[in-house]
């Protein structure tokens, strides 16, 4: 750890850099954390790699060197002069992850090289976590998996069982396009700065077809958004809020005929049983 946390602070001041608050930075100082996030992704040299949020491109030297192609999105421009100066064969894109078309940059490059595959990394910013993960995964981009440090918190709800009592309505979502595996938890001294909490690595590795079959996606996701926004409301309760049933009695008869208690909470459900409701309705 002493090796990396003199590099960082070494590079940081060389070029005048400070972590940027708003923006969720924090530079990992931690070889073995590196190390496991790079083994776990199973990077070989017939993988495009494409990092979000490399910063001083600590994560980024380690996959260079296992990956046939690394494409780094940062949307700091301090971050992108140093990783210019520090790696020759790294294309960089300049722009917020939110607003990238990553399906045409995929999508072109596994047609043009030799890589075969397609693998997300990235370190992410505590505050949009939740957004970018979800755009991944509803983008339904060409990639074998997705492998990020996260805050614990979010990453124990993220990869909790639909139905335990550490999910919520994105534990479905998760469920639903991946199968997810934790990696490991990352104490905050392993940040400089320290972050205030522990972080955990997750990897989401991409279903081929999903686990259910639902005629409308968006109107199961949807239900399933209403039946966790007041978590203490029966589902009876929290369907009625969402302007899809015209009745109680419609949505307490449906209920009967799929054989679902009329008093159950929503965070109670299976996703098989989501999938249900959302099929009955259609």
């Amino acid at each position: 750890m002493e090796n990396l946390f003199n590099e960082t602070k070494s590079i940081m001041k060389k070029y005048g850099i400070y972590a940027n608050k708003s923006l969720g930075q924090n530079f990992l100082i931690d070889e073995n954390v590196v190390e496991n996030i790079v083994n776990s992704a199973n990077i070989t040299s017939e993988d495009l790699v494409i990092e979000i949020g490399p910063g001083l491109g600590t994560l980024t030297k380690e996959l260079l060197k296992k990956a046939g192609k690394v494409i780094c999105v940062e949307l700091d421009t301090k971050m992108i002069k140093i990783l210019k100066d520090r790696f020759e064969n790294l294309e960089i894109i300049n722009n917020d992850i939110l607003k990238v078309d990553l399906n045409s940059i995929i999508n072109e490059n596994l047609k043009n090289l030799s890589c075969k595959h397609a693998k997300i990394v990235a370190n992410l910013p505590y505050y949009i976590t939740t957004p970018i993960i979800m755009k991944l995964l509803e983008d339904k981009l060409n990639i074998e998996s997705i492998t990020v440090m996260i805050q614990k918190e979010v990453a124990d709800r993220l990869i909790a069982i639909p139905g335990d009592k550490l999910s919520g309505a994105i534990t479905y979502s998760i469920y639903y396009y991946a199968v997810a595996e934790s990696i490991m938890e990352v104490p905050n001294n392993s940040f400089l700065p320290e972050p205030e909490v522990t972080s955990k690595v997750i990897k989401l590795n991409l279903r081929k077809a999903p686990p259910i079959k639902v005629k409308d996606e968006e109107l199961m996701f949807k239900i399933i958004k209403l039946a966790f926004m007041q978590r203490r409301k029966t589902l009876l309760n929290s369907l009625s809020n969402g302007n899809i049933f015209e009745s109680k009695e419609q949505i307490s008869n449906m209920l009967n005929e799929l054989n679902i208690d009329k008093n159950i909470r929503g965070e109670a459900l299976t996703i098989e049983q989501f999938a249900e409701i959302s099929n009955y309705i259609k």
